[in-house]
């Protein structure tokens, strides 16, 4: 496992990872990268699913894998044997945090349920992370990142209004559910050091999901309004949507009441500027149609890149509208390291997206490195669980680990 050069925030905090695929992975990978020690718990042969996905590199790893176990040392442990079990057992006792995505049950069924473990450990934190959570009629309903969006009601709310509804154009419910999950542990882990006791949380990505409708809720609960799609445009202000300039590329614009006059000065619209019911937002919303045909109907005579730069020196808030290469190349990026990279065993250097917090006036942690199926497994063994030689070799012999 690769480690920060300097020991991060989490150094000394254990967490031991049953989970696999996006979700709580990417909530590991961050305890990881900010300096918790990570063993992730695999089935031996195979290990977490992703470790096939695609796209593969050219030795056999996946990319998909590569993006989401950063830092962390793989054990393989087979869980349906009594004998895995009590290994995991052995290591839980060593853990400050627990994190887990099986369907409710699951765990206890094999004795690594929070109340077994807490039982001996009382300052364990445990996560549970599960597709509907640890209650309700669902609660045994599986489910996978665009079943979260369509449930949910954002995909509904995603795509142009004349056209179907479409999902995110990134995992958006596994990505925000990865973020509640370390924020799980870390609560746990900031009350525990006041109270010397652990918590159980139980993580629901659909709980998550509709935490993500807030200001869509707030708009039901306040006009009785089920809102509908709007494409790019905002459903409450007027401008805020991407328009299309006549170099054939998109420019996203989003301004308030402050930026409207200089608005229609860079775009002839001297007009609408001078509309003392076009002043507040209010009247624009009002006008919506009106002010959007203007606007697109000035843009589209305009190029991107010089039209850009006049409203970037009127103060208007705007931004192109990149690919994700075009995205990740920018200077501003460059220079903030957010693409990194790491040297793998096998693929040779690889490049990262890092963990996006970083300390001020301190450099950002490096990426680590995906671990190996069963890369540590006799290590993480005798070091954190002190199995003694002729252990480990009887679990290898009985194909254990």
């Amino acid at each position: 496992m690769t480690s920060p050069t300097a020991p991060g925030p989490l150094a000394g905090i254990t967490v031991l990872d049953f989970s696999r695929v996006l979700a709580a992975p990417l909530a590991t990978q961050i305890l990881a990268e900010l300096g918790a020690a990570v063993i992730k718990v695999e089935r031996p042969g195979g290990g977490d699913e992703t470790r096939g996905f695609e796209p593969r590199l050219p030795h056999g790893e996946s990319a998909y894998f590569f993006a989401f176990n950063r830092g962390k040392r793989s054990v393989t442990l087979d869980l349906k044997d009594p004998r895995g079990r009590d290994a995991a057992r052995r290591l839980a006792a060593r853990a400050d945090v627990v994190v887990e995505n099986f369907l409710p049950g699951a765990m206890d069924r094999l004795g690594l349920g929070y109340p077994d473990l807490s039982a001996d450990h009382p300052g364990l934190v445990y996560v549970s992370a599960t597709g509907f959570g640890q209650s309700g009629p669902d609660r045994m309903r599986k489910g996978y990142d665009t079943v979260f969006q369509a449930l949910s009601g954002v995909m509904a709310m995603t795509g142009e209004p004349d056209g179907p509804p479409s999902k995110a154009g990134v995992p958006v419910a596994d990505l925000t559910s990865g973020l509640w999950v370390a924020i799980a542990a870390l609560t746990g882990l900031a009350g525990r050091a006041g109270t010397g006791r652990g918590r159980h949380f139980d993580v629901s990505m659909m709980d998550v999901q509709l935490s993500l409708q807030a200001l869509n809720a707030a708009r039901l609960f306040a006009l009785d309004e089920d809102p509908v799609r709007t494409g790019t445009e905002h459903p409450g202000r007027v401008p805020s949507a991407a328009f299309r300039t006549a170099d054939g590329g998109w420019l996203h614009i989003s301004g308030g009441d402050q930026h409207w006059s200089a608005l229609c000065s860079v775009l002839g619209l001297e007009a609408l500027g001078a509309d003392a019911g076009l002043r507040r937002n209010a009247g624009r919303v009002a006008r919506r149609d009106e002010v959007m045909g203007a606007l697109r109907a000035a843009i589209a005579g305009r190029e991107r890149e010089p039209l850009l730069k006049e409203l970037r020196a009127a103060d208007v808030p705007a931004g192109e509208v990149r690919g994700v290469r075009e995205a990740l190349a920018d200077p501003h990026v460059r220079a903030r390291g957010v693409v990194t990279g790491f040297e793998h065993p096998t693929e040779g250097a690889f490049q990262a997206l890092r963990t996006p917090l970083r300390e001020t006036g301190g450099a950002p942690a490096p990426a680590g490195t995906p671990p190996l199926l069963g890369a540590d497994t006799e290590a993480v063994l005798a070091e954190v669980a002190g199995f003694d030689d002729d252990e480990i070799a009887g679990l290898r012999a009985a194909g254990v680990i």
